[in-house]
């Protein structure tokens, strides 16, 4: 992947895939009808009720390819420079992460956590797309991004107070969708009390202000109360 001019041993298909490999197109000639998505059921339903005697010769196989591919990445990773190593690691260090980022996703999408709040330009920007003008998706939003800029406070006002309603939206099916987790054990998806809380820095300033010209003002009582006495 361009971190040698040797190519990278391919990593071997698992059992399940082999057997996908072999039977496909017995599968396609006895279901020309079916979609893939419909062949791929058909194939995995196959594939579970395979006797474990079939399934063994499928194993066998993986694991003689497995051996066979440790032996030729490690021959592959000894021609490597210290730098096209490093690179190597990091690009595996990105893989895993893109990967993990995918399955925590994909995740939360099956347990039905609450759509994030649209903001105003969002909400612009859904209403009118299709009618913008631009031979591109990537014109059109250039397009509408310069004409949210223009409108005035006024003009902009409708579709902020439609974002402030869908973030009050995303707040209240938070709260259920996260009592839900915490009822299934899941904790972990729950958000922290501070990002629950979180606040404007100017709205925090202003109470901080506002709390210590209380904490004076009564302590300024309380001295003027004791020199009384």
């Amino acid at each position: 992947r361009g971190t040698s001019s040797n190519p990278r041993p391919k990593r071997p298909l698992t059992a399940y895939f082999r057997f996908v490999m072999d039977n496909r197109s017995a599968f396609r000639e006895k279901n020309p009808e079916a979609s893939n998505t419909e062949l791929v059921k058909k194939m995995a339903s196959a594939w579970k009720e395979l006797p474990a005697s079939q399934k063994q010769v499928y194993e066998e196989a993986r694991m003689t390819d497995w051996k066979r591919y440790g032996e030729q990445l490690a021959a592959y990773k000894a021609q490597l420079t210290p730098a096209q190593a490093a690179a190597l690691k990091e690009e595996r260090r990105k893989q895993l992460a893109r990967r993990r980022s995918i399955r925590a996703k994909r995740e939360l999408n099956l347990l039905g956590k609450p759509k994030r709040a649209r903001s105003g330009f969002n909400i612009f920007l859904s209403e009118n797309f299709q009618e913008s003008e631009g031979n591109s998706p990537v014109a059109k939003l250039k397009k509408l991004f310069d004409t949210w800029k223009k409108m005035s406070a006024s003009q902009k006002q409708p579709y902020l107070q439609l974002a402030q309603d869908d973030k009050v939206r995303y707040e209240n099916e938070m709260k259920s969708w996260e009592a839900k987790m915490i009822e299934l054990g899941r904790e972990d998806l729950v958000r922290s009390k501070k990002q629950r809380l979180k606040k404007k820095p100017a709205e925090t300033a202003k109470q901080t202000e506002t709390a210590k010209a209380k904490a004076s003002s009564s302590g300024k009582k309380a001295k003027l109360k004791k020199s009384e006495e």
